[in-house]
């Protein structure tokens, strides 16, 4: 039986996705490259702090005629790594 927490976390992925849908018919990138953004930006960003990779959201948003990428990107912790 599926628990209360795995239908949010279910839920939240085929949104996550949809988006990713969305997001592709609005623009040049494809699903895979947003994905691929996605993964360099936790990356990047886990070298200097530390982050929940798993509540990232990264999306577009149109502001009127331009487009913005927002990235949701939930902080674990205010201690700086270093990078190396």
């Amino acid at each position: 039986m599926m628990n209360s927490f795995s239908r949010k976390k279910s839920a939240s992925n085929a949104k996550e996705r949809l988006q990713l849908v969305l997001v592709h018919d609005r623009t040049d990138l494809t699903s895979e490259q947003l994905e691929s953004l996605k993964d360099d930006l936790i990356k990047a960003i886990s070298q200097y702090i530390e982050i929940d990779p798993d509540a990232v959201r990264i999306e577009l948003e149109w502001d009127g005629r331009s487009q913005r990428l927002v990235a949701d990107i939930p902080l674990r912790s205010a201690a700086r790594h270093r990078a190396g």
